[in-house]
Protein backbone atom coordinates (compact mmCIF):
# COMPACT_ATOMS: atom_id res chain seq x y z
CA UNK A 1 0.00 0.00 0.00
CA UNK A 2 2.53 2.59 1.12
CA UNK A 3 4.56 1.45 -1.86
CA UNK A 4 1.53 2.85 -4.39
CA UNK A 5 1.94 5.93 -2.68
CA UNK A 6 5.62 6.63 -2.95
CA UNK A 7 5.66 8.56 -6.47
CA UNK A 8 3.96 11.46 -4.50
CA UNK A 9 7.08 12.09 -3.23
CA UNK A 10 8.60 13.46 -6.63
CA UNK A 11 8.01 16.53 -9.00
CA UNK A 12 8.75 15.17 -12.47
CA UNK A 13 9.48 17.26 -15.32
CA UNK A 14 7.63 16.09 -18.86
CA UNK A 15 9.37 15.42 -22.15
CA UNK A 16 7.77 17.21 -24.75
CA UNK A 17 4.75 19.15 -26.50
CA UNK A 18 2.17 16.18 -25.77
CA UNK A 19 1.94 13.01 -23.79
CA UNK A 20 3.70 10.20 -25.96
CA UNK A 21 2.25 6.64 -25.05
CA UNK A 22 5.64 5.84 -23.17
CA UNK A 23 5.71 8.89 -20.92
CA UNK A 24 1.76 8.77 -20.12
CA UNK A 25 2.74 4.78 -19.17
CA UNK A 26 4.99 5.86 -17.03
CA UNK A 27 3.23 8.74 -15.20
CA UNK A 28 0.57 6.46 -14.36
CA UNK A 29 2.73 3.51 -13.36
CA UNK A 30 4.81 5.83 -10.88
CA UNK A 31 1.83 8.40 -10.26
CA UNK A 32 4.23 11.37 -9.32
CA UNK A 33 2.87 13.93 -6.58
CA UNK A 34 3.52 16.80 -9.26
CA UNK A 35 4.59 17.93 -12.51
CA UNK A 36 6.80 20.54 -13.80
CA UNK A 37 6.76 22.06 -17.28
CA UNK A 38 9.51 24.14 -19.06
CA UNK A 39 9.72 26.14 -22.18
CA UNK A 40 10.14 22.71 -24.19
CA UNK A 41 6.30 21.67 -23.07
CA UNK A 42 5.06 24.77 -24.69
CA UNK A 43 3.84 25.61 -28.08
CA UNK A 44 0.37 27.11 -27.86
CA UNK A 45 -2.39 28.68 -25.11
CA UNK A 46 -4.74 25.60 -26.20
CA UNK A 47 -1.62 23.12 -26.52
CA UNK A 48 -0.20 23.72 -22.67
CA UNK A 49 -3.94 23.44 -21.64
CA UNK A 50 -4.65 19.91 -23.08
CA UNK A 51 -1.08 19.38 -21.76
CA UNK A 52 -2.07 19.72 -18.51
CA UNK A 53 -5.87 18.37 -18.86
CA UNK A 54 -4.08 15.07 -19.84
CA UNK A 55 -1.62 14.87 -16.99
CA UNK A 56 -4.21 15.36 -14.78
CA UNK A 57 -6.53 12.81 -16.48
CA UNK A 58 -3.73 9.73 -15.97
CA UNK A 59 -3.36 11.07 -12.26
CA UNK A 60 -5.00 8.68 -9.43
CA UNK A 61 -4.39 11.86 -7.43
CA UNK A 62 -5.19 15.17 -8.05
CA UNK A 63 -1.41 16.21 -9.15
CA UNK A 64 0.62 19.38 -8.20
CA UNK A 65 0.75 21.40 -11.69
CA UNK A 66 3.57 24.21 -11.29
CA UNK A 67 5.81 26.25 -13.18
CA UNK A 68 8.42 28.80 -12.78
CA UNK A 69 6.48 32.34 -14.19
CA UNK A 70 8.64 35.24 -12.32
CA UNK A 71 8.63 37.84 -14.95
CA UNK A 72 11.17 38.55 -17.64
CA UNK A 73 13.86 35.78 -19.45
CA UNK A 74 12.19 32.87 -15.80
CA UNK A 75 8.78 33.47 -17.72
CA UNK A 76 7.65 29.98 -19.40
CA UNK A 77 4.65 31.77 -20.53
CA UNK A 78 6.75 34.53 -22.60
CA UNK A 79 6.60 31.96 -25.40
CA UNK A 80 3.27 32.20 -26.07
CA UNK A 81 2.54 35.75 -25.02
CA UNK A 82 3.93 38.75 -23.58
CA UNK A 83 6.70 39.00 -21.43
CA UNK A 84 6.22 40.27 -18.02
CA UNK A 85 8.93 42.59 -15.99
CA UNK A 86 11.04 41.36 -13.82
CA UNK A 87 11.84 41.54 -10.14
CA UNK A 88 14.61 44.20 -10.97
CA UNK A 89 12.55 46.19 -12.91
CA UNK A 90 9.76 46.05 -10.96
CA UNK A 91 12.22 46.95 -7.67
CA UNK A 92 13.23 50.03 -10.01
CA UNK A 93 10.15 51.25 -10.74
CA UNK A 94 9.32 51.49 -6.72
CA UNK A 95 5.41 51.64 -7.42
CA UNK A 96 4.24 48.66 -4.67
CA UNK A 97 0.93 49.00 -6.38
CA UNK A 98 2.59 47.65 -9.82
CA UNK A 99 3.97 44.86 -7.99
CA UNK A 100 0.62 43.81 -6.55
CA UNK A 101 -1.05 44.07 -10.26
CA UNK A 102 2.01 41.68 -11.72
CA UNK A 103 0.96 38.18 -8.73
CA UNK A 104 -2.51 38.96 -9.53
CA UNK A 105 -2.44 38.79 -13.45
CA UNK A 106 0.21 36.00 -12.91
CA UNK A 107 -2.41 34.22 -10.67
CA UNK A 108 -5.16 34.72 -13.08
CA UNK A 109 -2.66 33.23 -15.93
CA UNK A 110 -1.81 30.36 -14.72
CA UNK A 111 -5.15 29.29 -13.43
CA UNK A 112 -6.53 29.62 -16.39
CA UNK A 113 -3.77 27.08 -17.63
CA UNK A 114 -4.78 24.39 -14.82
CA UNK A 115 -1.41 25.25 -13.00
CA UNK A 116 -2.14 25.29 -8.99
CA UNK A 117 2.08 26.17 -7.65
CA UNK A 118 4.32 28.74 -9.36
CA UNK A 119 7.72 28.08 -7.90
CA UNK A 120 7.85 31.55 -7.04
CA UNK A 121 8.72 34.49 -5.52
CA UNK A 122 12.35 34.25 -5.18
CA UNK A 123 13.48 35.80 -2.06
CA UNK A 124 17.59 36.22 -2.79
CA UNK A 125 19.22 39.78 -1.60
CA UNK A 126 21.03 41.38 -4.88
CA UNK A 127 24.29 42.14 -3.23
CA UNK A 128 25.27 42.43 -6.87
CA UNK A 129 23.14 42.79 -9.77
CA UNK A 130 25.59 41.84 -12.48
CA UNK A 131 26.89 38.82 -10.34
CA UNK A 132 26.85 35.75 -12.32
CA UNK A 133 24.90 33.26 -10.06
CA UNK A 134 21.48 32.38 -11.79
CA UNK A 135 19.88 35.61 -9.92
CA UNK A 136 20.82 38.56 -12.11
CA UNK A 137 16.90 40.34 -12.88
CA UNK A 138 15.31 38.30 -10.50
CA UNK A 139 15.85 40.10 -7.18
CA UNK A 140 12.72 41.81 -5.40
CA UNK A 141 15.52 43.44 -3.65
CA UNK A 142 19.13 44.89 -2.69
CA UNK A 143 18.52 44.24 1.62
CA UNK A 144 15.66 42.93 3.85
CA UNK A 145 13.27 45.12 3.96
CA UNK A 146 12.61 45.55 0.06
CA UNK A 147 12.70 41.91 -0.60
CA UNK A 148 10.40 41.92 2.15
CA UNK A 149 8.03 44.47 1.00
CA UNK A 150 8.33 43.74 -2.72
CA UNK A 151 8.41 40.25 -2.60
CA UNK A 152 5.24 40.25 -0.22
CA UNK A 153 3.46 42.06 -2.24
CA UNK A 154 3.70 39.63 -4.88
CA UNK A 155 3.03 37.02 -3.13
CA UNK A 156 0.36 37.78 -1.23
CA UNK A 157 -1.77 38.88 -4.81
CA UNK A 158 -0.47 35.13 -6.39
CA UNK A 159 -2.43 33.82 -3.39
CA UNK A 160 -5.42 35.98 -3.59
CA UNK A 161 -6.36 34.47 -6.94
CA UNK A 162 -5.69 30.51 -6.15
CA UNK A 163 -2.14 29.89 -6.70
CA UNK A 164 0.02 28.47 -4.12
CA UNK A 165 3.33 29.82 -3.62
CA UNK A 166 6.97 28.92 -3.31
CA UNK A 167 9.96 31.25 -1.32
CA UNK A 168 12.94 30.34 -3.42
CA UNK A 169 16.10 29.43 -2.64
CA UNK A 170 16.43 28.63 0.99
CA UNK A 171 18.71 29.68 2.85
CA UNK A 172 19.89 31.75 -0.29
CA UNK A 173 22.19 31.69 -3.55
CA UNK A 174 23.18 35.63 -2.24
CA UNK A 175 26.40 35.42 -2.14
CA UNK A 176 27.01 31.93 -4.57
CA UNK A 177 30.03 32.66 -6.64
CA UNK A 178 29.25 30.24 -9.14
CA UNK A 179 25.99 28.77 -10.69
CA UNK A 180 24.76 25.86 -8.80
CA UNK A 181 23.29 24.59 -12.36
CA UNK A 182 27.03 24.07 -13.13
CA UNK A 183 29.06 23.21 -10.08
CA UNK A 184 28.07 23.40 -6.21
CA UNK A 185 28.82 26.78 -4.84
CA UNK A 186 30.48 27.09 -1.29
CA UNK A 187 28.74 29.87 0.63
CA UNK A 188 31.06 30.92 3.12
CA UNK A 189 28.70 33.25 5.07
CA UNK A 190 28.78 32.95 8.83
CA UNK A 191 25.65 32.30 10.96
CA UNK A 192 25.20 35.77 12.35
CA UNK A 193 25.63 36.97 8.70
CA UNK A 194 22.93 34.78 7.35
CA UNK A 195 20.60 35.55 10.39
CA UNK A 196 20.78 39.60 9.33
CA UNK A 197 20.09 39.20 5.64
CA UNK A 198 19.11 36.00 3.75
CA UNK A 199 17.61 34.49 6.99
CA UNK A 200 15.94 37.51 7.64
CA UNK A 201 13.86 37.22 4.60
CA UNK A 202 12.70 34.36 4.96
CA UNK A 203 11.43 34.15 8.54
CA UNK A 204 10.01 37.33 8.18
CA UNK A 205 7.83 35.99 5.16
CA UNK A 206 7.67 31.98 6.16
CA UNK A 207 3.99 32.13 7.54
CA UNK A 208 2.85 33.59 4.44
CA UNK A 209 4.42 31.00 2.25
CA UNK A 210 2.63 27.40 0.88
CA UNK A 211 6.13 26.09 0.49
CA UNK A 212 10.02 26.67 0.16
CA UNK A 213 12.53 25.32 -2.40
CA UNK A 214 15.89 24.35 -1.07
CA UNK A 215 18.85 25.31 -3.09
CA UNK A 216 22.06 23.15 -4.00
CA UNK A 217 24.59 25.25 -1.89
CA UNK A 218 26.94 23.90 0.68
CA UNK A 219 27.15 26.33 3.96
CA UNK A 220 30.19 25.71 5.54
CA UNK A 221 28.60 27.43 8.45
CA UNK A 222 25.82 24.58 9.05
CA UNK A 223 27.82 21.64 7.85
CA UNK A 224 31.40 21.08 8.09
CA UNK A 225 31.23 18.67 5.16
CA UNK A 226 30.66 19.23 1.65
CA UNK A 227 26.77 19.08 1.60
CA UNK A 228 24.24 20.91 -0.53
CA UNK A 229 21.53 22.78 1.45
CA UNK A 230 18.96 20.63 -0.19
CA UNK A 231 20.28 16.96 1.43
CA UNK A 232 21.06 18.82 5.09
CA UNK A 233 19.12 17.68 7.16
CA UNK A 234 20.76 20.71 9.51
CA UNK A 235 19.30 23.17 6.60
CA UNK A 236 15.67 21.59 5.92
CA UNK A 237 15.10 19.62 9.28
CA UNK A 238 16.43 21.97 12.01
CA UNK A 239 16.54 25.69 10.67
CA UNK A 240 14.04 25.57 8.12
CA UNK A 241 11.14 23.42 10.31
CA UNK A 242 12.02 23.89 14.12
CA UNK A 243 13.78 27.29 13.53
CA UNK A 244 11.86 28.70 11.44
CA UNK A 245 9.04 26.99 12.53
CA UNK A 246 7.60 27.03 8.57
CA UNK A 247 4.99 24.16 8.44
CA UNK A 248 4.50 24.23 4.45
CA UNK A 249 5.86 21.88 1.56
CA UNK A 250 9.27 21.63 1.21
CA UNK A 251 10.45 20.17 -2.10
CA UNK A 252 14.42 20.60 -3.39
CA UNK A 253 15.35 22.75 -6.24
CA UNK A 254 15.96 20.42 -9.36
CA UNK A 255 18.32 17.48 -8.85
CA UNK A 256 19.14 16.63 -12.35
CA UNK A 257 21.31 20.35 -11.57
CA UNK A 258 25.23 19.88 -11.84
CA UNK A 259 25.47 20.76 -8.23
CA UNK A 260 23.79 17.83 -7.04
CA UNK A 261 24.38 15.76 -10.81
CA UNK A 262 28.12 15.56 -10.49
CA UNK A 263 28.18 14.55 -6.88
CA UNK A 264 25.48 12.11 -5.94
CA UNK A 265 24.08 8.74 -8.23
CA UNK A 266 20.19 9.21 -8.28
CA UNK A 267 19.86 6.66 -5.48
CA UNK A 268 21.97 8.28 -3.02
CA UNK A 269 20.36 12.03 -3.88
CA UNK A 270 16.47 11.11 -3.54
CA UNK A 271 17.06 9.27 -0.17
CA UNK A 272 18.92 11.95 1.04
CA UNK A 273 16.54 14.31 0.06
CA UNK A 274 13.80 13.11 1.47
CA UNK A 275 15.90 11.73 4.96
CA UNK A 276 16.87 15.52 5.26
CA UNK A 277 13.57 16.86 5.72
CA UNK A 278 12.06 17.32 2.07
CA UNK A 279 8.98 16.35 1.55
CA UNK A 280 9.36 16.23 -2.83
CA UNK A 281 12.26 15.49 -4.74
CA UNK A 282 12.46 17.34 -7.87
CA UNK A 283 13.30 15.29 -10.79
CA UNK A 284 13.47 17.88 -14.41
CA UNK A 285 15.03 16.24 -16.89
CA UNK A 286 16.02 12.77 -16.31
CA UNK A 287 12.23 11.99 -17.01
CA UNK A 288 12.59 8.03 -17.90
CA UNK A 289 14.41 7.56 -14.10
CA UNK A 290 11.68 8.33 -11.83
CA UNK A 291 10.55 4.64 -11.81
CA UNK A 292 14.34 4.43 -10.55
CA UNK A 293 13.50 7.23 -8.05
CA UNK A 294 10.18 6.06 -6.82
CA UNK A 295 11.77 2.39 -6.06
CA UNK A 296 15.22 4.68 -4.48
CA UNK A 297 12.73 6.02 -1.78
CA UNK A 298 11.73 2.47 -0.63
CA UNK A 299 14.96 2.41 1.14
CA UNK A 300 13.92 5.61 3.21
CA UNK A 301 12.89 5.66 6.63
CA UNK A 302 9.36 4.60 7.54
CA UNK A 303 8.57 7.83 9.65
CA UNK A 304 10.62 10.27 6.87
CA UNK A 305 8.01 8.59 4.32
CA UNK A 306 4.92 9.34 6.49
CA UNK A 307 5.81 12.83 6.97
CA UNK A 308 6.51 13.74 3.65
CA UNK A 309 3.43 11.64 2.60
CA UNK A 310 1.32 13.78 5.20
CA UNK A 311 2.72 17.32 4.21
CA UNK A 312 2.36 16.11 0.43
CA UNK A 313 -1.33 15.47 1.08
CA UNK A 314 -1.84 18.38 3.29
CA UNK A 315 -0.76 20.57 0.67
CA UNK A 316 -3.38 19.29 -2.17
CA UNK A 317 -6.06 19.59 -0.24
CA UNK A 318 -5.88 23.61 -0.04
CA UNK A 319 -5.35 23.38 -4.39
CA UNK A 320 -7.81 25.23 -6.12
CA UNK A 321 -9.06 24.10 -9.40
CA UNK A 322 -8.42 25.15 -12.56
CA UNK A 323 -10.61 28.07 -14.34
CA UNK A 324 -12.67 27.42 -17.73
CA UNK A 325 -10.33 27.56 -20.39
CA UNK A 326 -10.70 29.66 -23.29
CA UNK A 327 -8.33 31.18 -26.23
CA UNK A 328 -10.42 34.60 -25.46
CA UNK A 329 -9.39 34.52 -21.97
CA UNK A 330 -6.06 33.99 -22.59
CA UNK A 331 -5.52 36.90 -25.13
CA UNK A 332 -7.61 39.55 -22.56
CA UNK A 333 -5.12 38.27 -19.42
CA UNK A 334 -2.25 38.92 -22.38
CA UNK A 335 -3.08 42.78 -22.80
CA UNK A 336 -2.98 43.10 -19.43
CA UNK A 337 0.65 42.11 -19.15
CA UNK A 338 1.77 44.16 -21.99
CA UNK A 339 0.23 46.93 -20.16
CA UNK A 340 1.68 46.37 -16.91
CA UNK A 341 5.15 45.65 -18.83
CA UNK A 342 4.40 49.48 -20.60
CA UNK A 343 3.62 50.84 -16.85
CA UNK A 344 7.00 49.53 -15.97
CA UNK A 345 8.96 50.11 -18.62
CA UNK A 346 7.68 52.66 -20.96
CA UNK A 347 6.58 51.83 -24.00
CA UNK A 348 9.53 52.49 -25.95
CA UNK A 349 11.52 49.74 -23.63
CA UNK A 350 8.37 47.54 -23.74
CA UNK A 351 8.35 46.75 -27.17
CA UNK A 352 12.42 45.02 -26.45
CA UNK A 353 12.65 41.83 -25.14
CA UNK A 354 15.05 40.80 -22.51
CA UNK A 355 18.64 41.16 -23.62
CA UNK A 356 19.15 37.59 -22.88
CA UNK A 357 17.14 36.70 -25.71
CA UNK A 358 19.26 34.38 -27.89
CA UNK A 359 21.96 33.63 -25.63
CA UNK A 360 19.60 31.31 -23.33
CA UNK A 361 21.26 30.34 -20.10
CA UNK A 362 20.97 27.58 -17.75
CA UNK A 363 18.24 29.22 -15.88
CA UNK A 364 15.83 29.31 -18.46
CA UNK A 365 16.21 25.83 -19.49
CA UNK A 366 15.77 24.16 -16.06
Amino acid sequence: MLRDQLGQLLLAGVPGLELDVASAALFRRVQPGGYILFGRNITSALQLRKLIDDLRDLSDFEPIITIDQEGGRVSRLRLIGNEPPNAQQLREKNDISLVRRHGQITGRLLRLFGFNLDLCPVLDISFDDEADNSLRSRCYGRDVEEVVRLAGAFNAALREEGIKSCGKHFPGYSAAGVDAHHDLPRIDRSRSELEDEELAVFRQLASQLDSMMICHAWYPCFDQERTPASLSPRVVSEVLRRELEFDGLVMTDDLDMGAIYNEYSLEETIRLAIAAGNDLAMICHRVDAIGEARDALAGVARGDLDRALGNVSSFKEQMTSPHAFSEEAFHRLDEEVWDLRVAVLGAKEAAKRSPEDGKRSPVETY
